[in-house]
């Protein structure tokens, strides 16, 4: 059996990226291997959105390399690459109809779309639809309109629509952003199961808060105005000095028994 490394799914080389003469991200390398299971924390503004959009080959940096599974950005067809990269966040799911229903919102990811209208689908992949809303806990809904769901509901749909393409990495953008506490809740189990299948492609959580964070996230990195404070295997780098630092204030972490994290200040404590 070989010890060669394998080949990172996802490396930022050296990247940076600037608009309107603002720097908003610093130089950062970072690499996400075949099993590994990302958080990336951050305040707001720190740069965690434009990296994930760079990750996901939606925007191209001012400087530096980036691969995604095995591709360079700028040297590949992205429209085809982005189908192998399972996005997910909440300003997708704000462009969706609500009346659509939720088989259509999965079934579109196949072509990364927003309507079904726009492509034809065959019976198979609306089949492949409904088994990724039943890997979700939601098949049962399948023809319910999307508006017509609960906000924790619609994210397990924005998530089975994640998984239509068998993509080669997930990428999820401060995912629970505008759902409530059960909706959260919904889907942070819904992010365990994930994050514990074995079978699962790598993923990239981002987020500002730590209470968002499923059990089974193996890796953090931790951005502070652009620039990356620390990344590592998560037990070693995300401690309270290393949230304190990037969220600049005096911060307590703690964590629980079943895996989950809370956080908060000092001063309130």
């Amino acid at each position: 059996m070989s010890d060669a490394p394998s080949t990172p799914t996802l490396e930022l080389d050296h990247v940076s990226f600037i608009r309107d003469d603002r720097r908003i991200l610093d130089d950062v390398t970072w690499s996400v291997q075949p099993d590994e299971r990302w958080l990336i924390l951050g305040a707001n503004g720190s740069g965690k959105t434009t990296m994930v959009r760079i990750a996901s080959m939606y925007e191209h940096p001012s400087k530096g390399t980036v691969r995604v599974l095995g591709e360079t950005l700028g040297s590949t067809d992205v429209r085809i690459l982005r189908r192998r990269i399972g996005v997910m966040s909440a300003a997708i799911g704000a462009q969706l109809r609500p009346a659509l229903t939720a088989r259509e919102v999965v079934v579109t990811a196949k072509f990364a779309a927003l309507e079904p209208w726009w492509h034809t689908y065959t019976d198979e992949d609306n089949a492949h639809a409904d088994s990724c809303l039943e890997r979700m806990g939601v098949g049962h809904y399948a023809h319910r309109s999307l508006g017509t769901l609960s906000s924790g509901e619609q994210q397990r749909v924005l998530l089975a629509r994640a998984l239509m393409n068998e993509p080669g990495i997930v990428v999820l953008d401060e995912p629970s952003a505008r759902l409530d506490l059960g909706g959260r809740e919904q889907l942070v189990q819904a992010l365990a199961e994930l994050t514990a299948d074995p079978a699962s492609p790598p993923l990239v959580l981002v987020t500002h808060h730590v209470d968002e964070v499923p059990p089974g996230m193996t890796h953090a990195l931790l951005l502070r105005e652009g620039k990356v404070l620390v990344a590592g295997a998560l037990d070693d780098v995300l401690t309270a000095d290393s949230l304190s630092d990037c969220f600049a204030m005096s911060l307590v972490l703690e964590r629980r028994g079943d895996g989950r994290l809370t956080a908060w200040s000092r001063r309130s404590g």
